[in-house]
């Protein structure tokens, strides 16, 4: 089987990270790993927080803390909110490691021999009310673009247009809100994009009937525009140092790497952090060096990144000449808004990921966001249709059910797995439509179409319930038992089946369901198909015991308090 390797674009390390972060990288890049792992895929999850930049010395200016010490606060703070979803990441650096410092510097040298990089003059923005030179994300002012009067110097919030401090209208700084700035010259190094943008447009063409419409059609759009020659350096004191054995003069004045360039390489970084954890039995460079045909590498990441994964950074890699390991398929997400609105961690509009932990646990965020996942267009989260999917799908199809079932079959069988009869005409007819149902799932979780794969999984759930509907145990024990505790064995092994299938959405969940069957050797990853059909994974006389409820009904009561707490009006 293939070797995959996955990443999510990382999270920046400036303050908890809301719904629309979770659910537009990590969470799905999560369920696509857990899949591959219970199919028995050698897979490899990398994630790590994005450390460099201004907005971590500003927040940590803020606080009155050291932008290390900050950073390292910071990177736990996520890291426990990660753990809370439960996300499996196999590694979570940071991308201020000693790994990313060391592989980015040598990117930027071979960039350097190979007559990528260029020193060049420029006039940048000069804050005397600072005394300093201001980067990018230290001017603030309003966009030519669409107006938004908060666009940062390095990327418009509002419209995603990729902008220059000079661009902006009005503008001030963002440290002491200054607006007598000037323009003074300075030295920076410059990646000469122009000079790989045929390379670039040749590598992407080569994915357009792989990669999905909206990566494609987001890299085709910065292409056709036109690659221009990008300054990679800053004038900060946080990020990745320039080398001075390549750029003495440059490193005397303290220059670091622009955090769009070392953010990327720190995909690498993190791995080799992994793999320097347990050197003896892990090789990084045998997921990443000299490995096209032997791994694939799966990127998810929200639309705004794509430019950034699809162009820039595969600029990179093939300007430093290497046979480094680029992006087999991106997977992208347009926005999930709230109310209409977009979420903003800089506005602290929507829901939190670590408020929502507060509230309900894990399995109901996972569940409800992959379900609703904005793939093919932006999709809208409401407190009222979150309380409506949660009470449906997971308290009455998949939770109700699995009480049900254990509840009644122990009251009237006791604390064993029913016997009965042989299997027939219905069971049969059950079996065929679990079996295609979970080949439908399989389809749509290897295609990464997660809304679908989620409608699939709802339908094997509601399956069970059609089942039990239709033979009525609670009426059939009356006139036929063997009959009635057939119907319970079947259904009990409906929930191990969906104990087994469940985990990528939900785990925590899944491993309740699954400990309910003391089974011996329970050892399955997954549930074929063909083998689904038979149901008899769980045989009669097997002990189960009846785990507390899975999944609370949100009451209208619930709905009012979320809504009072975080506001709920389309914006």
């Amino acid at each position: 089987m293939a070797r995959h390797l996955i990443t999510s674009a990382l999270p920046y390390i400036n303050g908890i990270k809301h719904l629309g972060n979770m659910v537009g990288s990590m969470l799905p890049a999560d369920v696509y790993s857990r899949y591959l792992r219970q199919r028995g895929h050698d897979v490899l999850y990398i994630c790590a927080t994005d450390e460099h930049g201004t907005p971590a010395e500003l927040a940590a200016q803020e606080q009155s803390l050291p932008v290390a010490e900050f950073c390292a606060q910071a990177h736990g703070a996520q890291k426990a909110v990660y753990d809370g979803f439960a996300l499996a990441f196999d590694y979570f650096g940071r991308s201020s490691s000693p790994e990313n410092r060391e592989i980015t510097q040598h990117f930027a040298r071979k960039l350097n021999e190979n007559g990528f990089i260029e020193e060049r003059a420029i006039r940048q923005v000069y804050s005397p009310a600072d005394g300093r030179f201001l980067p990018d994300r230290y001017v603030e002012g309003t966009c030519p673009h669409c107006g938004y009067d908060k666009a940062r110097g390095d990327q418009c919030e509002n419209c995603t247009r990729v902008l220059d401090p000079t661009d902006l209208i009005d503008p001030r700084s963002a440290i002491s809100g200054s607006t007598d700035l000037e323009v003074r010259e300075t030295k920076h190094l410059f990646l000469l994009q122009s000079k790989l943008e045929n390379e670039v447009r040749e590598w992407v063409a080569r994915h357009d009937k792989d990669w999905p419409q909206l990566a494609s059609s987001i890299a085709h759009k910065w292409l056709t525009e036109g690659l221009h020659d990008r300054a990679i350096t800053r004038d900060l004191d946080w990020g990745v140092p320039v080398p001075a054995d390549t750029w003495p003069e440059l490193a005397a004045e303290g220059k670091v790497f622009y955090v769009w360039f070392d953010a990327p390489i720190e995909y690498l970084g993190a791995t080799k952090e992994w793999s320097d954890q347990d050197p003896e039995n892990r090789d990084w460079k045998s997921w990443w060096y000299d490995v096209d045909t032997d791994v694939r590498y799966t990127q998810f990441m929200a639309k705004d990144n794509v430019p950034f994964h699809t162009v820039m950074f595969p600029a990179t890699e093939l300007g430093v000449r290497e046979p480094w390991k680029k992006v087999d398929y991106v997977k992208a997400f347009n926005w999930l808004t709230y109310y209409g609105g977009k979420f903003s961690t800089s506005q602290k509009r929507g829901v939190f990921t670590d408020q929502a932990l507060e509230i309900l646990p894990a399995d109901y965020w996972r569940y409800f966001l992959i379900a609703n996942a904005p793939e093919s267009d932006d999709s809208s989260f409401t407190w009222e249709h979150f309380t409506a999917t949660v009470n449906k799908d997971l308290a009455d199809t998949l939770g109700n059910f699995v009480n049900r079932v254990l509840s009644f079959s122990r009251k009237r069988f006791g604390d064993d797995v029913p016997a009965g009869g042989e299997p027939g005409e219905a069971e049969a007819r059950l079996g065929e439509e679990i079996a295609s149902l979970l080949a439908e799932y399989e389809s749509h979780l290897e295609t990464l179409q997660f809304r679908k794969a989620a409608a699939a999984l709802r339908a094997l759930w509601s399956a069970g319930n059609s089942y039990l509907e239709e033979k009525a145990p609670w009426l059939e024990i009356k006139t036929d038992k063997d009959g009635a505790a057939l119907t319970l064995r079947t259904a009990m092994n409906l929930i191990h089946l969906y104990s087994v299938v469940s985990e990528p959405f939900i785990p925590a969940t899944s491993a309740a369901m699954r400990q309910a069957f003391s089974l011996k050797d329970d050892t399955a990853t997954w549930v074929a198909p063909a083998e689904a059909k038979s149901l008899a994974a769980v045989p009669a006389g097997t002990p189960f015991t009846v785990p507390p409820v899975l999944f609370a009904k949100l009451t209208d009561e619930d709905l009012e308090t979320y809504k009072e707490r975080f506001g709920g009006q389309e914006a």
